[in-house]
C-alpha cells in the first residue's frame, strides 16, 4: 500500500462546512477521481481516510491534514490536482506528500490562530492581552456533549499578540487582529473559549463575532512559540530502496557463477 498526506484548506463560505460534511464531500471526491483507495473490511467496508484534528465548524483554515491509504502508487502531485479539482472552491488541496515517516497525528502538537475583531481598537486589545498573559490562570466554562465544564486557557497559549491589520487587509472602522499559539490539549482549549478568557480577565468584548482562522498546526517549538510544517520530515525522508533477491545479480537477476558469467553462456 501507498500512503498520501494531503494538507487542505477551508475557505470562504465552506469554513461553515461541518467535519461530517467535509468528509462526504472528499470521499465524493476521491470516486470522482478514480483514486485506488483501499478499503477496510467487514460488512461495510470503508475508504482507509485517517483525519487529524479537524478545525471547529465555523472556522476558516489554511492547515488541515489527512491521510489515505491506496492499492496503488500514484505520483501525489497528480493525485493533489485531481482531488483538488473534484472538490468544490473553498475546500482545496494545496500539498500532497508520500507519507515515509510514522506519527502524523503526533507531530501536530499546536495550531496558529488568527482571530479578526472587527469593532476593537489595536490598544484596547494589547491591554486585555497584557492582562490575559500577566495571570497564571484564567477559567471558562463551555457546554460539552457530558454538560458545562470548566477548564483553563491560559495554560494551553504558547503565544499571543495584537496587532492592527495589515496594509492589504483595511476594514471599515476599528479593527484588530489577534495572532495565538495554542497547544493541543484535553480537553481541547479552542479560540472561542481564548476570547471568553479575555472578556473574563480584560472586559474584552467585540460587539460583532470574530473572524477566526487557523493559519498553521504542527511540531511546537516552545522557546519561540513557534509551530513547524509536520508535513516536512516525509518531504525530507529518503525513499526505500527496493528490496533485491539475495543470490541474484542487480543487473540480470541471475545467479552469478563463479567465473562471473551465467551458467550455459558462451
Amino acid at each position: 500500500m501507498q500512503r498520501i498526506r494531503l494538507r487542505y484548506t477551508k475557505r470562504g463560505r465552506l469554513r461553515f462546512t461541518s467535519h461530517r460534511d467535509f468528509q462526504r464531500a472528499f470521499e465524493r471526491a476521491l470516486r470522482r477521481a478514480e483514486v485506488p483507495m483501499a478499503y477496510s473490511a467487514g460488512f461495510t467496508p470503508h475508504p482507509k481516510v485517517s483525519y487529524a484534528n479537524a478545525a471547529p465548524t465555523g472556522t476558516g483554515s489554511e492547515a488541515e491534514y489527512l491521510e489515505i491509504q491506496l492499492t496503488e502508487a500514484r505520483e501525489p502531485d497528480t493525485l493533489r490536482a485531481l482531488l483538488d479539482e473534484s472538490l468544490p472552491a473553498g475546500l482545496d488541496i494545496t500539498e500532497a506528500v508520500e507519507a515515509r515517516t510514522s506519527g502524523l497525528a503526533d507531530r501536530l502538537q499546536a495550531s496558529v490562530w488568527e482571530i479578526r475583531l472587527d469593532g476593537v481598537e489595536p490598544v484596547e486589545a494589547s491591554t486585555a492581552v497584557v492582562t490575559f498573559l500577566a495571570a497564571e490562570t484564567v477559567e471558562v466554562e463551555r457546554r460539552t456533549k457530558n454538560g458545562l465544564r470548566t477548564f483553563d486557557t491560559r495554560g494551553a497559549v504558547a503565544r499571543l499578540e495584537a496587532s492592527a491589520p495589515a496594509a492589504d487587509r483595511p476594514g471599515d472602522g476599528a479593527c484588530a487582529i489577534l495572532r495565538l499559539v495554542v497547544r493541543h490539549v484535553t480537553p481541547a482549549v479552542r479560540p472561542d473559549d481564548v476570547l471568553s478568557g479575555l472578556r473574563a480577565t480584560a472586559d474584552l468584548a467585540p460587539p460583532v463575532p470574530a473572524a477566526v482562522t487557523r493559519l498553521a498546526q504542527g511540531l511546537l517549538d516552545e522557546e519561540t512559540g513557534t509551530v513547524t510544517d509536520p508535513l516536512a520530515p516525509d518531504r525530507e525522508a529518503v525513499p526505500a530502496a527496493p528490496p533485491m533477491a539475495v543470490g541474484l545479480t542487480a543487473a540480470t537477476g541471475v545467479p552469478p557463477t563463479r567465473g562471473g558469467a551465467p551458467e550455459g553462456s558462451a
